[in-house]
């Protein structure tokens, strides 16, 4: 993908909002290198700017302050706001309902979401792979996971399988090994 305005601007949005956020258990990871790898993934797979845009945002609705589905439209227009809406959790949920229903939103999805969906679980899964590796103890790694080691993992099972029948090969595969890999080192 070439140079282009919203795609920086997005890129930009994602660092701001995100800023002083870090992820789960990463030692120190800034939030923002999780979509900022989404969109890395997505763009090697030639999407279209409106999806990489989409993946640098997936997450300011439900975690950032001063950001509505109104504000992304109204700063990216409808179809970015409509893949952010869809991809959003209802963290009014508990664990177990947001992650269900994560599984079997996946069938409602477009193909657009679902591509974003795929590389959002297939950074989550690397990053986890990594932490697992090089972790000392493994069980300090899950007791940062509401759903802790066995149903995060029956979780990332039923939402790969949901995912690999909808998204390109290449991503279907790269998303199983990661998934293995995880269930390997857990």
């Amino acid at each position: 993908m070439s140079y282009s305005p919203q795609v920086e601007r997005a890129l930009l949005v994602c660092l701001e909002a995100h800023y002083g956020q870090f992820r789960k258990g990463g030692e120190g990871a800034h939030y923002s290198v999780h979509p900022i790898h989404m969109a890395l993934i997505l763009s090697r797979l030639r999407v279209r700017e409106e999806v990489v845009q989409a993946a640098l945002l997936h997450d300011v609705v439900e975690d950032c302050e001063g950001w509505t589905l109104e504000r992304v439209e109204s700063d990216f227009g409808s179809e970015v706001a409509g893949m952010v809406d869809s991809l959003s959790e209802d963290k009014s949920k508990t664990w177990e309902e947001r992650k269900r229903w994560g599984v079997e939103h996946v069938s409602q999805m477009t193909d657009d979401c679902v591509v974003i969906k795929a590389a959002d679980k297939l950074h989550n899964l690397e990053s986890l792979a990594a932490q697992l590796a090089q972790a000392p103890d493994v069980e300090e790694i899950w007791r940062h996971f509401t759903g802790g080691r066995e149903r995060t993992l029956v979780m990332n099972r039923e939402l790969v399988t949901a995912l690999q029948v909808r998204i390109p090969e290449e991503l279907a595969a790269e998303l199983g090994q990661a998934l293995q890999r995880v269930e390997e080192l857990a």
